[in-house]
């Protein structure tokens, strides 16, 4: 494991949700986290998870905590104005996303990012923006928000995969599969890749484009050693299929 960050040793609001939080889903999952130490033990980053049921986020913050980081993800907008959440939200750091301009869009990653390094905070951004549509659950057409908070600032981009969550909850599924208890997920982060030749075209979408193919690349490979098998060779993309995606994070 990585050295424990200030960020999780100090006193916040991360203490108490963290004491309810993770005995409720340790309850319900048993999660094994295999390169915890790739993730900064202080410094800002932005860490890029695979997303294939509404329970990952839970086991991603839990497992992001484990490794001695405090779990900010960047969230929809609509999130921060619910009484009681959008406040829990602010005060620990989330991020929110505005369905806005391409132009807009881009000047306020340039701010989050900017902001990120200044406090030397992580975020958690799925690169995918929605639950995957994928058949089989491995991981779809990329978008680029991800990638341009890491361009934007040189911060590190680390991709992770995890497996096991959709015997908790399945995708699209209403409710949890509580029996029987502690089942076994398993978290894999991967080393930070290497996007530096990219960093003076950050403004470009072919660039954006490239370092979004390297980005779930590296998510497809550590998915295929958690399930030990191989990924198709032809990335799902809902628009060929005629799919709608809810989410987004940048095309």
């Amino acid at each position: 494991m990585s050295a424990r960050s200030s960020e999780v040793t100090r006193p916040s609001l991360f203490w108490p949700v963290a004491v309810v939080v993770i005995p409720l889903v340790s309850l319900l999952a048993k999660i094994r986290v295999v390169g915890a130490e790739k993730l900064p033990g202080e410094g800002s980053f932005v860490l890029a998870p695979n997303h294939y049921s509404e329970f990952d986020p839970l086991v991603v913050a839990v497992a992001v905590w484990r490794a001695g980081r405090a779990p900010r993800f960047m969230a929809k907008e609509s999130l921060f104005r619910i009484p009681v959440l959008g406040w829990i939200m602010r005060r620990t750091g989330m991020i929110p996303v505005a369905r806005t301009s391409s132009a807009t869009a881009a000047k306020q990653t340039m701010k989050q990012s900017a902001e990120l390094v200044e406090h030397g905070r992580g975020v958690i951004v799925y690169p995918e923006g929605t639950l995957t549509r994928d058949p089989e659950l491995w991981p779809m057409r990329g978008k680029s928000g991800a990638v341009r908070l890491a361009l934007a600032d040189g911060i590190p981009l680390v991709p992770m995969a995890q497996w096991g969550t959709q015997e908790i909850m399945g995708r699209y599924q209403k409710g949890l599969s509580l029996w029987p208890l502690r089942k076994p997920v398993r978290v894999l982060i991967g080393d930070p890749i290497d996007v530096s030749d990219l960093r003076g075209r950050a403004g470009e979408q072919a660039a954006l484009t490239e370092a979004t193919t390297r980005l779930m690349n590296a998510i497809t490979v550590l998915l295929e050693q958690l399930r030990d098998e191989k990924a198709p060779a032809e990335r799902w993309n809902p628009t060929t299929h005629g799919q709608k995606e809810t989410g987004r994070l940048d095309s």
